[in-house]
């Protein structure tokens, strides 16, 4: 490392050049300040190597003892060594080897009807009224449109429009904007959620449509670690199985059953899969229709429906004339 710059220094400059392209970076961001603070700590001014990355990425803040997920932490810092390594030769770059690869994604806990319902239900017992009213509106909403948490807390009033029916959901996780039309019944709900929130709290087009309501966060946007836990007290109350491979069921895995549901009730009514998985992905906001697919190889439910499929293709009957 050249004595004139720390590696923090060039952090920084990395995420400013990545920003300036429209990259965020966030969690890059955090894991950088934290991997730098420290190289520069122990190391400072010297060249950065796999082992001192390796380091670092033991030293996760929840002390994970799992590989993948150090192994996980060790990746992040890929493109900024790569980068950084124009600059300064001698870096290193960290391939699978300390850690071993990072598995593919697991399968999620796909929610039963009953599951949801409880879900919904016990998050509209939480006190005070609007509290309840707030999670049991938001966590419908994930169910029955497949939003990610981040989105869903997101929305302003101006997103919302009950009137057409649809969302707008502004700057995904890919940096692009969609709109998600909304089943009528899911409409009522929502205007429901909309007056008793309006006669809380004062309100703009602007206003996060899913807000605090305690303390200092009173009428602000709910934060993802909020939902979550919120959700993890809730999950505990209601002791469900686990039925995934995470280490319990997820707020996530809301959008995971939503896919799900709607794979299996397209295959029940007998529309051609293949040919409706483009607007599912679209609908979800998933960067390639591939992420989509992944479903069928990954959950239960879905490689039933693969396997009776390739069957009936491979069966005589099902078999193609020569």
């Amino acid at each position: 490392m050249s004595a004139s710059q720390s590696l923090s220094a060039r952090a920084q400059m990395y995420l400013r050049e990545r920003r300036r392209l429209g990259f965020q970076l966030r969690s890059m961001g955090h894991a950088l300040r934290s991997f730098t603070c420290y190289a520069d700590r122990l190391q400072p001014r010297r060249p950065v190597t796999l082992e001192l990355m390796a380091e670092w990425a033991r030293r996760d803040r929840g002390h994970s003892t799992d590989p993948r997920t150090w192994a996980r932490r060790l990746k992040i810092l890929c493109p900024f060594m790569r980068w950084l390594q124009q600059i300064e030769p001698r870096t290193e770059v960290p391939d699978d080897a300390p850690f071993g690869r990072i598995g593919e994604r697991v399968a999620p806990h796909i929610y039963s009807e009953q599951e949801i319902a409880e879900l919904v239900t016990a998050a509209g017992r939480l006190a005070p009224a609007l509290r309840g009213a707030t999670y049991a509106t938001l966590f419908g909403l994930i169910a029955c449109t497949g939003l990610r948490v981040s989105e869903a807390v997101r929305l302003c009033n101006t997103d919302v429009d009950l009137k057409t029916g649809v969302l707008t959901v502004r700057r995904t996780k890919f940096h692009k904007s969609r709109h998600v039309p909304l089943h009528p019944s899911t409409l009522e709900p929502l205007r429901q959620y909309r007056r008793l929130r309006d006669r809380w709290a004062a309100h703009t087009e602007e206003t996060p449509f899913f807000v605090g309501s305690r303390g200092r966060r009173r009428g602000e946007r709910l934060s993802t670690r909020q939902v979550d836990r919120v959700f993890a007290i809730l999950r505990t109350q209601l002791g469900w199985r686990n039925r995934g491979a995470h280490h319990a069921p997820r707020v996530h895995d809301l959008r995971h059953a939503f896919v799900v549901r709607r794979i299996i009730a397209w295959h029940q009514q007998g529309i051609d899969i293949d040919q409706a998985m483009l607007s599912l992905s679209t609908y979800v906001g998933h960067a390639m229709v591939t992420n989509t697919y992944w479903y069928l190889t990954a959950v239960p439910e879905l490689m039933a429906l693969a396997a009776r499929k390739v069957e009936s293709r491979m069966s005589p009957a099902g078999a193609p004339h020569a």
